[in-house]
This record gives structure tokens, sequence and C-alpha cells, in this order.
């Protein structure tokens, strides 16, 4: 068995103490890290809004309305769906999301452009199976701003068999930027 003098094994002890003590901090580091989020949520005030839309031209056709958001402000991401709601002269009713797609986390960069689209059936003038919507208004996931509304002059909204809205939201879509 080969032995080290006293002030050589020190000196190994030593370097083997001070690398977990460096290993240590920096896995320390990196689980503080970990929760820490790279991009805070995005702010309606930092973004452009354009809204688009192939209006359903009669009763029973699908219309779809796009909204095109525009980053003006830093990096922000968008992490889940856009709430949308339809208000109407006897209240707000919500449009459901596409849910089944799943909601893929979103950063955009600075001049960046990320869309999402509400599609729906258009419904008959004055009948008690349509909604008289009369405006639109959507919020940003994890946004505490205020709502962005507009017009809503697309027709009447039907409601399906079951009593909801036939309409929904799609998730944000990522564009070119």
């Amino acid at each position: 068995m080969r032995t080290f003098p006293l002030p050589l094994a020190t000196a190994l002890a030593t370097t083997l103490l001070l690398t977990a003590c460096s290993t240590s901090e920096k896995a320390g580091d990196d689980v503080e890290n970990a929760d820490r989020p790279s991009t805070s949520a995005c702010a309606l005030d930092d973004l452009g809004v354009e809204v688009g839309a192939g209006a359903a031209p009669a009763a029973g056709d699908t219309g779809n309305v796009t909204v095109t958001l525009t980053n003006r402000g830093a990096r922000c991401t968008l992490k889940g769906f856009p709430a949308v709601d339809l208000l109407a002269d006897d209240g707000t009713t919500p449009v459901p999301t596409e849910e089944a797609a799943g909601a893929q986390p979103l950063t955009l960069v600075k001049d960046a452009t990320t869309s999402f689209t509400v599609t729906y059936v258009r419904g008959e003038a004055g009948s008690e199976r349509s909604l008289a919507v009369r405006k639109a208004s959507f919020t940003l996931p994890g946004a505490t701003a205020a709502a962005h509304e507009l017009t809503w002059s697309y027709g009447e909204v039907a409601y399906k068999g079951e009593g909801g809205l036939d309409a929904s939201v799609s998730g944000f879509e990522s564009s070119a930027g």
C-alpha cells in the first residue's frame, strides 16, 4: 500500500472538499433559477392589435375573426389561451377554447406577431337560438390589465343544441416577426 506525505494528502483532501462545495453551490443556483421565468407575461399595453374577419354571410354559415397581436415592448411570453367574451345587450357570454390542441408557451420578442381566431356559426337574426353580439372582449393569459374590446359587426352567433355558443377560440399561433 502506498502512502502519501501528510502535506500532499491534506492538499488532495482540501481540493476534493472545495470541489464538492463548488458543485453544491452551482447545483443550488440551478435549482433556484429553474423556477425563475426568463420572460414575463405579455401585457395588452405593449401589444398592437389588428382584427381581420372572414364573416359568415348567412345564418348557419361559419365565420372566423382573427386577432393579430404585435409585440411593441420587451420580450414576453403567452402561456395558455386568450379569454374571449361576447357582449350582448343582456349580458356577457364566454367563448370556449379549443383546448384539445393544448396551449404551448409562446415567447414573443420585440416586433414578433401572433394570432388567435374566434370561429363561430352565424345565428338567425332575432332568433331565441342566437346571441345578438354587440362587442367582443379578450384578455391574455397571466395579464392583469383590463380587457381589450372590439366592435362585433359579424352578425349574431348561434347557440348549439345543448345551449352553449356555437363558437370557439383557438390557441396562439406563431408567426414570423
